[in-house]
């Protein structure tokens, strides 16, 4: 039997199960299509999944088609051993589109999901008519000292016991948040992260985490001509707002928007005033 607040935590698991996957050439891909109209796309970062869309979905979906996926190696796409890189994860997101039929959809990516949302555009030349970055991964030099050290020490980190790893992952994930991070938030951002299984794929993810991926686009970002929006946490102290001032600079078109009271988890601290910007954008 569930306690009231675990019931909730797990009927929220629940709901925000995918329902669809696509095989790709790089690992199967679990997705989820809600609304109707003109097309969107979700692309979550890193370690986060498509749960973490689960506030801005239910309204975007009132006037657009929403398409959102849970990234190669996260959520509940395919988590064994293989590449789930920056590297490889504009090419599964080319292949997707091209799966869904999308020519020239609106696009939003947060973190890892903004860079593979600026490598599918510059890299795999996919067309979008509107761009969303949300505190991207874009600017070098990125990477904390444990990226470094996970990039060492894979293997001893993979083979910590659970109630460690449960232990780190909590820890790490809860400093992304300007607000404290509540319990039903926590067990969703864990959970895909929980096991052998998960555990081995969330030190896999970060061990492959690599600047050359930024620093192949950083010198092309002038060479934009779509429509950008960048929106930051002020107080995002992952990748801190200055990145996101330089990444306005590079990218002509683009506007800039902060949002106080905010971190790195812009769509868990303040949901309502980022999606306020989000709707304005896409129907400007």
């Amino acid at each position: 039997m569930y306690t009231n607040t675990e019931y909730k935590e797990v009927r929220c698991l629940e709901q925000h199960k995918l329902t669809k996957s696509f095989s790709s050439t790089y690992g199967k891909i679990s997705y989820d299509i809600k609304g109707e109209g003109p097309s969107v796309v979700l692309v979550h970062g890193t370690p986060w999944s498509s749960f973490n869309w689960r506030h801005i979905i239910p309204a975007l979906s009132q006037w657009f088609t929403v398409y959102y996926y849970d990234l190669l190696g996260y959520g509940y796409s395919e988590k064994t051993n293989i590449d789930v890189s920056l590297g490889v994860q504009n090419k599964v997101l080319s292949e997707l589109l091209d799966f869904w039929g999308l020519k020239n959809p609106m696009i939003i990516g947060h973190d890892f999901g903004g860079t593979t949302v600026l490598r599918t555009h510059l890299l795999e030349e996919h067309h979008f008519e509107k761009i969303i970055l949300i505190d991207p991964v874009a600017i070098a030099p990125w990477g904390s000292p444990f990226f470094s050290h996970v990039n060492k020490y894979e293997s001893a980190f993979q083979g910590i016991p659970a109630y460690i790893h449960d232990a780190m992952v909590s820890t790490y994930v809860q400093g992304a948040m300007y607000k404290e991070m509540d319990k039903e938030t926590l067990k969703g951002i864990k959970a895909p992260w929980l096991g052998t299984i998960g555990q081995q794929a969330f030190y896999r993810q970060i061990a492959q985490a690599n600047q050359r991926y930024t620093d192949e686009i950083e010198p092309i970002y002038n060479t934009i001509n779509k429509q950008v929006l960048i929106i930051w946490g002020e107080e995002d102290t992952w990748v801190p707002i200055e990145k996101g001032r330089k990444l306005h600079k590079k990218i002509k078109k683009s506007s800039f928007i902060s949002i106080p009271r905010a971190g790195h988890l812009v769509q868990e601290d303040q949901p309502s005033i980022l999606l306020s910007y989000i709707l304005k954008f896409l129907f400007k």
